[in-house]
């Protein structure tokens, strides 16, 4: 009988449904935030540089995030071919994190030092010159954009409000380490630097 009138009554099931599902979520995701394994950082990983964060907000502007995940799987296919499977203390600094699930294009999570300076410069300025099947755009004003350091210092301070650790010293000096630098050059640091925690660990 009671059954019967949670039934007939459809404010009263979607109240007891949410009840449920917000149980069941809590119960799985309250105790992920008193882990170590998921909130503290994986050992030697150093924040990204100003030129390095800078390279991150154009990677997000640009949409690379659209079409690139940053993170393997356990699996032994994906590790395979792109390597360690990705963990959370990688990405505790990231805000916002970057895994996904779409792949247009191969998993970025261990690109760093798999490729030269040269080569990403010019697979971003057209990739049909290194990868000729690529369906990746072309982003050729890369190179002749000069990256926007106005804001540099103070992305910095609001992520160590987040827990990044930053020191005063890099934050002061965030500007000038990006004065003169084109949007390319801080692209590629970026890339350079994904998934080199863990490998450089191994």
């Amino acid at each position: 009988m009671k059954h019967e009138v949670i039934e007939k009554n459809v404010g009263l099931m979607a109240l007891l449904m949410v009840f449920a599902v917000s149980i069941g979520g809590l119960t799985q995701i309250v105790p992920l935030f008193f882990q170590d394994v998921t909130n503290k950082p994986v050992e030697g990983m150093k924040p990204y540089t100003a030129l390095q964060l800078e390279g991150r907000d154009i990677y997000i502007r640009e949409g690379c995030v659209g079409c690139h995940s940053q993170m393997i799987r356990p699996f032994r296919a994906e590790t395979e071919r792109y390597g360690h499977y990705s963990v959370a203390g990688e990405s505790v600094w990231d805000h916002p994190f970057l895994w996904g699930s779409k792949r247009t294009g191969p998993d970025l999570a261990r690109v760093g030092g798999r490729y030269s300076d040269d080569w990403h410069r010019a697979h971003l300025y057209n990739p049909r010159n290194v990868v000729p099947e690529s369906k990746m755009p072309s982003y050729p004003w890369l190179v002749a954009q000069l990256v926007d350091n106005s804001h540099t210092d103070t992305k910095m301070r609001t992520l160590r409000t987040l827990g990044v650790p930053y020191s005063d010293a890099d934050i002061a000096g965030a500007r000038d380490a990006v004065k003169g630098k084109t949007e390319m050059d801080a692209l590629v640091a970026y890339l350079q630097v994904l998934g080199t925690a863990i490998k450089n660990k191994r």
